[in-house]
């Protein structure tokens, strides 16, 4: 796991219990000796010590977090020793990300709380590029902000170093402990030693070793062993004299390196002892018993086995290299990590790690374990290397997506002079294609294939075919695929590929043509299709590979079965999906996800909610991306309510601090109206990525707070992270509902000069948008005809929209022409201008408007408001009397005018788009359907509560300005998003400023 860098931006010092939920939202008692309040400091201290001890002794991560939780809670400054044990504890756990958050949360660090914390680096190191390089990004910072260091600070850098694989940083941690002379403690010589010894630099130390002025038994070994893997006979005959005149007593390895130099091999020693003992009866039982242990590991039964291969043990029948091999076998079969490390130990007591055989099984037992530390070490101590053993190591790191590695140990095996076989090429070929260079990488091993002969295998073949396929270079994968007869593994290979390069009809073709051939699918083939059939809205091809999944049961897999319920969903088939769904037998949480995302996708947002409160029911936990996909239901709903408990879910499972999760609801709090949560928890994100940046900026921007979104995108800048065009549509997009025309042609040129972004039609859009409700409709009009790509009809229609604002009569009839060419049964088209033309009081026109519409068969979009109360939404129309409180709201209506008439406000009968009398045309203005929710919003709220209220259209200008009073006169916050914006009043004032 790597940690983050960020730090939380709160200290220990403040608010501790709040610190604490964030930290562990539920988490089980802690049981003191007794109460708190009787508890001196030091001995409260001491519990905790105590308590942590006990964590670290057992590495029982949640009694240290249940620790960590009271100490948050009882404790407001708690003493630095203990904070520094909190690090160790997590550290020895396993969980650096929860100790580089207690470290970052330190108001003081001493010289124990950066060795703890470059410990924890340095203990989940292997492996893990990024924790190595964040680890030496500290040790900068601390020796800028601490004057001295100690052996315990050098000890885990020394250990980076090695994990590092970095020559250069060894050598470099070996000067800075000559200058602060530690070069000859006996701790830090033995490590830097040890590093020289792996990294293949014997003469740097051997000049280390002998310069020290103690060595133990490990020492020696370690020199011995290098001396002769790397072929220095004599060095190691003369090392060896050196070490019996040291009078140090030797173990066991020391043991096996000297006979080895004497020229004994232990094998060889082992039949010595057999013959020397005339115990061919032995040999014989050891035979027969693993022929016996063969024949269990082929039935399957594994429990017989393990208790032969105890009886033996128990017997003192001495196990020889096949019994080991078989017993790892097993291990691997019962995925019993426990059991192969047992057998391991064994084999090492008995000297038999030594024999090729072994260790090559080792190597396996760990690679399929998912071990790939220990893989690396056994693999890093073998004295001799075949193929096998080149092959599994590469094969495993491959496996476990540590591609770079993998090819990495590829050129080392060329340069030992080993020519690779087509296993060799097949685990290479996986790796180097998962990289972003992969395909100049496989080209070069294609290029090798050819030049040692071995490119017609099929293995070989089939992987450059995957390998091309995997880099969208379906050429060359044609190529390869039409020289030979190929397996399935080809065939799918070439389907995935045409599918990955978005060529999903060349996919359908050569499913078409396998079946012709009489070629059998398998269940990655149906998957492959079926995905195709999605992407392509082929339901019909879907429904036939369908009715093949049934045919050839294959519909009961779980992944085929989860990719037709995806295709019936992407083809917004939601009936069929939901036959396909109830068809698996036990949904897991990827199938419960898709099903909800089609919900989604498809407009049925409250179907999502119930299909996730049946996965629920049933037992299944959703994961981080259900999470998100109900966030996104939410905010197509704009339901707060049901957002918060969503979060809620969230940060039950634990699952807020991922960055997709965090984005999510980031942008489903702006978007259900409360940009102050989408603000606080945007803060709260550690690992921030360009899309929460966008989504904190967008929603700022739709709130109307320009200048804040301007200020978040200097501070992004400040920072260093690169903005993409989304960020840039945020922020042309605040000018435009702030009004910052100036700002926004700065931005639009900066996009191009300072961060290469080409702007598009949307940055366009909202430059012209800025113009039009700046009431600068020309300069608008001639933007769109001075750009060099074709305007889109939502240009011409937010140009349409700001010429009725500002009754410009005559653009606005132009720019419907030209928006009524691009889409002529646009009903918005019709319905701006008819009622810019009722503005003006142009009734003729506004008539002819009507006319033209009503000729199309062009329908208005009825427009409706709505309100969330109590978890159940109320839907009004203008002059709407379905609600079953209708009096008491129409009632409502009246006093609430009545109330804010006495403040001062007057109804803005301009915008009453009829030609009637002026008594008749403020009781229309009365009964639209955002004042009828507010009414009910009143009736229905606690006083001082926010009301929040959705409209599918753009408010009219008599209900904003109605809005600013009725929230002044009832001391309310009333949040309404219309269809282009979020206004807040409060207090009288709307937060855009009457700028909309």
């Amino acid at each position: 796991m790597r940690a983050t860098s960020k730090a939380i931006p709160f200290s220990f010092h403040r608010s501790p219990k709040v610190q604490c939920l964030f930290f562990f939202p539920s988490l089980p008692p802690l049981r003191l000796t007794s109460p708190a309040s009787s508890f001196s400091s030091s001995s409260i201290s001491s519990q905790w010590f105590g308590f942590l001890r006990d964590a670290i002794s057992t590495s029982d991560l949640m009694l240290g977090k249940c620790t960590h939780a009271r100490i948050l809670t009882f404790e407001e400054n708690p003493e630095r020793f203990l904070v520094n044990n909190l690090i160790s504890m997590y550290s020895k756990c396993g969980s650096l990300t929860y100790a580089r958050r207690v470290f970052d949360k330190m108001p003081e660090r001493d010289l124990v709380s950066w060795n703890s914390i470059l410990a924890a680096y340095a203990q989940s190191s292997e492996d893990v590029v990024e924790n190595i390089k964040e680890a030496f990004l500290l040790f900068r910072i601390l020796r800028q902000n601490v004057v001295y260091t100690s052996r315990m600070t050098l000890s885990p850098m020394l250990k980076l170093c090695l994990h590092s694989g970095y020559v250069w940083a060894s050598e470099a941690f070996h000067g800075y402990a000559c200058k602060i002379g530690l070069h000859g403690d006996e701790f830090v010589a033995g490590a830097l030693v040890n590093i020289y010894l792996k990294f293949g630099k014997v003469k740097e130390g051997k000049v280390l070793f002998e310069e020290m002025p103690y060595r133990d038994v490990v020492l020696w070994n370690l020199m011995l062993k290098a001396y002769l893997e790397m072929g220095f006979k004599e060095e190691a005959i003369d090392l060896s004299s050196a070490f019996h005149t040291s009078g140090l007593h030797p173990n066991e390895i020391t043991l096996r390196l000297l006979s080895r130099i004497s020229g004994d091999d232990s094998e060889a020693g082992q039949v010595k002892s057999f013959e020397n003992g005339n115990d061919a009866s032995a040999a014989s039982e050891i035979i027969s018993r693993n022929k016996r242990l063969s024949g269990y590991l082929h039935a399957g039964r594994y429990s017989a086995l393990l208790k032969c291969f105890a009886d033996m043990v128990e017997s003192d029948l001495e196990c020889d290299q096949v019994t080991f091999i078989l017993v790892l076998a097993t291990a691997v079969r019962l995925d019993s990590l426990a059991l192969g490390q047992q057998v391991h130990c064994m084999a090492l007591k008995l000297g038999l790690d030594l024999m090729l055989t072994v260790s090559n099984s080792l190597i396996n037992m760990y690679c399929k374990l998912r071990k790939i530390g220990f893989a690396r070490t056994v693999f890093n101590n073998m004295i001799e290397r075949d193929l096998i053993s080149w092959n599994s190591v590469i094969a495993g790191i491959a496996q476990s997506g540590l591609e770079v590695e993998a090819v990495c140990l590829f050129m080392q095996l060329l340069r030992c002079g080993l020519k690779p076989d087509q296993y060799t090429m097949t685990s290479v070929l996986k790796a180097a294609s998962s990289l972003p260079e992969g395909l100049s990488l496989s080209k070069q091993i294609h290029v090798h294939a050819i030049k040692i002969n071995n490119v017609a295998d099929s293995f070989v073949s089939t992987a450059l075919i995957d390998a091309y396929s995997r880099n969208r270079c379906m050429k060359e994968a044609e190529v390869l695929f039409g020289r030979n007869n190929f397996d399935l593994v080809a065939w799918n290979a070439m389907m995935s590929g045409y599918t990955q390069s978005h060529d999903g009809h060349k996919t359908l073709e050569l499913f078409a043509l396998m079946h012709k051939q009489g070629e059998r699918s398998d269940d990655f083939t149906l998957a492959t299709v079926l995905k195709t059939c999605g992407f392509l809205f082929a339901i019909n091809q879907g429904k036939q590979v369908h009715a093949y999944a049934i045919k050839s049961g294959y519909d009961l897999d779980l992944w085929v079965s989860s990719g037709i319920l995806d295709m019936y969903v992407k083809c917004g088939d939601m009936s069929a999906a939901q036959f396909a769904f109830d068809s698996i037998p036990v949904p897991d949480d990827v199938a419960w996800t898709t099903m909800i995302s089609g919900c989604i996708e498809n407009g049925e947002e409250e179907r999502a909610f119930h299909v996730f409160s049946q996965m629920r029911l049933m037992g299944v936990l959703p994961d981080e991306f259900t999470i998100a996909t109900l966030a996104k239901a939410s905010s197509c709903l704009t339901a707060l309510e049901q957002a918060r408990q969503i979060h809620a879910n969230a940060l039950k499972l634990n699952c807020t601090s991922d960055p997709f999760v965090g984005t999510s609801l980031v942008d489903m709090y702006a978007k259900c109206g409360s940009i102050d949560d989408a603000y606080c928890l945007f803060k709260r994100i550690e690992m921030m990525n360009i899309t929460a940046w966008n989504a904190m900026l967008v929603g700022l921007a739709q709130h109307g707070e320009g200048k804040e979104a301007l200020q978040l995108f200097k501070q992004m800048e400040s920072l260093g992270i690169k903005p993409d065009k989304v960020t840039f549509i945020g922020v042309l997009s605040a000018c435009s509902h702030s009004g910052l025309v100036s700002e926004a042609y700065k931005y639009i040129r900066s996009m191009h000069r300072d961060y290469g972004i080409k702007p598009e039609i949307e940055h366009y859009s909202c430059l012209a948008d800025a113009l039009g409700r700046a009431g600068l409709v020309k300069e608008a009009e001639n933007l769109i005809d001075s750009m060099s790509m074709e305007a889109s009809a939502s240009m011409y229609r937010t140009l349409l929209a700001a010429c009725r604002v500002q009754g410009d009569t005559e653009t606005g009839k132009r720019v419907a022409t030209k928006l009524l060419e691009l889409e002529p049964l646009d009903s918005s088209a019709y319905v701006l201008l008819s009622n810019m033309y009722a503005a003006a009081s142009k009734w003729d026109e506004m008539k002819l408007a009507r006319t033209m519409m009503k000729g199309h068969k062009v329908k208005k979009d009825p427009g409706f408001s709505w309100i969330e109360v109590k978890n159940k939404i109320h839907l009004f129309v203008v002059d709407d009397r379905s609600n079953p409180q209708t009096e008491l709201i129409y009632k409502k209506v009246k006093d609430m005018i009545r109330d804010i008439k006495q403040e001062g406000y007057v109804p803005e009968t301009d915008f009453t788009l009829v030609d009637v009398e002026e008594e008749e045309k403020e009781r229309a203005l009365y009964y639209h359907s955002e004042k009828l929710a507010v009414a009910f919003g009143l009736l229905s709220t606690p006083p001082s509560t926010p009301i929040r209220v959705i409209k599918n259209l753009r408010i009219c200008g008599d209900c904003h300005n109605a809005m600013k009073y009725v929230a002044k006169v009832y001391d309310r916050e009333i949040v309404l998003r219309d269809a282009n914006r979020f206004h807040r009043f409060k207090d009288g004032i709307c937060s855009c400023g009457d700028y909309w």
